[in-house]
């Protein structure tokens, strides 16, 4: 299988592409692109946050330790904290993803489970997108989908080197189908994993019709001319 340097290397690439569109064709500012390149890079190491290494553990939850608090920090500003109240937040924030949830993460997953799949691809980029607070939606979806293509440069290319290319033989290896997959031989994991999907699904739904958060067309259209 590749290996964690492969994985960060390309889902890299794919984040120095996905930033390039954002700017070039989508029209983003290059700081919401940089900002998305990042999440996609990341992306590209979630999958092996159930590896029986400690590297991907303890440097994914090192990651996310620091990351979360920051895309929480509107929010978490919004419920009307006092600056105190925002940093002693994210402290907690900080050493529950550290861990709290790291620990729990060895003691419960298995390498190539659920994590490695299209499901667990979609949860992780519909948290991204409910974690950012942001009155535009199309800069929520864009750090939302680079997450989820991050993930799947993962997955796709867990599968390439699951392949053996022996000459003019090619060989399946014992983890072939174990990384773009939609579920799992633990049903246990698999119901927990689309229960989680079907929640997100739904508070994505319900925030979206409750606030109907503008477009970047039409916020820009609200803006004065320029001189």
């Amino acid at each position: 299988m590749a290996g964690f340097r492969m994985h960060i290397s390309t889902s890299a690439l794919c984040g120095v592409g996905y930033g390039a569109v954002a700017v070039k064709l989508l029209g983003h500012p290059p700081e919401t692109a940089i900002l998305a390149a990042g999440l996609t890079a990341i992306g590209g190491m979630l999958p092996d946050l159930d590896s029986d290494s400690g590297t991907p553990i303890r440097e994914m939850f090192g990651l996310a330790a620091a990351v979360v608090p920051l895309l929480l920090f509107k929010r978490l500003e919004a419920m009307g904290l006092s600056h105190e109240g925002i940093l002693s937040a994210i402290v907690v924030i900080y050493l529950v993803v550290r861990y709290g949830l790291s620990a729990l993460f060895k003691r419960l997953t298995i390498h190539r489970g659920m994590f490695h799949s299209i499901p667990c691809m979609l949860i992780f980029g519909l948290l991204v997108y409910l974690a950012y607070d942001s009155p535009l939606h199309s800069t929520r979806i864009l750090l939302g989908l680079g997450v989820m293509i991050g993930f799947l440069s993962h997955l796709v290319l867990d599968e390439i080197y699951s392949v053996d290319f022996n000459g003019l033989h090619i060989k399946l290896k014992s983890s072939a189908g174990s990384a773009v997959k939609f579920f799992s031989p633990s049903f246990f994991a698999t119901t927990v994993c689309y229960g989680i999907l079907g929640a997100l699904i739904f508070l994505t739904y319900a925030e979206l019709k409750v606030q109907g958060h503008p477009s970047a067309r039409q916020l820009q259209a609200q803006l004065p001319p320029r001189p």
